[in-house]
This record gives structure tokens, sequence and C-alpha cells, in this order.
């Protein structure tokens, strides 16, 4: 399975950005002021306005309305509105940090599937699964944040095919 290309979000980009804030709030444990921003709206050393209590997983997501995906042999580069570029690395299992917090983070294939998952220090999980759905045009990110009492809220993105990678 490749993902490479670029994609664009098929639903308005606002919308999307509420429904993430939302599910954040349900799972964290905190309930105040907005938590995501665009890409190109961040203002900070920690990749976008954050909060520092409460689960903090959710400042290991990305939001963006375009993709570039870029895939090589070992690991998938997802650039979120040119602003952000994530790594994922094929099979890693690894600390990873913004700024002052720390997760664990996990990833790898299921099937056709991309699946990573991150784990706080405060036991909530975010996991993001990629896969193409249809005749491969259609990128489809499921992103699951869980709470500390295992409460979880799943928004599912889908993406369009711009262009294949070259």
């Amino acid at each position: 399975v490749d993902f490479s290309g670029r994609w664009v979000l098929r639903t308005d980009a606002e919308i999307e950005q509420r429904r993430l804030n939302e599910a954040i709030r349900r799972t964290d444990g905190v309930d105040s002021g907005p938590i995501l921003q665009p890409a190109d709206v961040r203002r900070d050393g920690y990749r976008g306005r954050r909060r520092d209590h409460g689960g903090l997983v959710h400042v290991f997501l990305e939001h963006g309305r375009q993709l570039r995906i870029t895939q090589t042999a070992s690991a998938i580069f997802i650039s979120f509105d040119r602003a952000v570029v994530e790594e994922f690395r094929f099979g890693e299992n690894r600390k990873v940090s913004v700024g002052p917090v720390v997760a664990d983070r996990v990833s790898g294939w299921d099937g056709d599937a991309y699946v990573v998952e991150t784990l706080d220090e405060k036991g909530m999980k975010l996991t993001e699964r990629f896969d193409l759905v249809g005749n491969g045009d259609t990128l489809r990110r499921t992103i699951v944040l869980r709470a500390r009492n295992h409460d979880s809220v799943t928004v599912v993105q889908a993406f369009d095919r711009v262009e294949p990678s070259s």
C-alpha cells in the first residue's frame, strides 16, 4: 500500500477542527478554551496552543486541510498544510516529545492500514489509522482519542487524492 501523493480534506477544515476540539475536550478531562489551530496559525514552540493540565496526548495530533504524503521503504512523512511534517517510522517503538510533553509511540502496518498509537504519561491515548478506500482515491484517517477512564471518541476524516506522487 502506498499513500504517497497530495490529499485534500473532503469536508470543511473549520468543522473538522471543531470536531477534533470537542473530541479532545471529551477525553482529556479539561473543558476550556480552543485547543487545536490550523497549522498555518500556529504561534508557539509547541506547534499550536496547548494546555499544561489534563491529558496531553493531543499535542501530538496534527490537523490540516491539505496533506502531502511521502512514503519510503522505512517511513511515512505527512505534511499538514505545508507547515508541520510528521514522520512515522515503520515498526517504531519510541519516546516522542513536544516541548515538555513526552509520550510512548508505536506504529506499524495492520493489513493494508497504517496505525500510529501514542500514549501520554497520564494514560490518555491517541490512535491514528490511515487506509485507502474505494479505488484508492480516498484516504481515510480514523482518529480515536481515549481518556484515562477508557471512554473514547472517534473522528473519521476523508481526504480526496489531488495527485499521486511522482
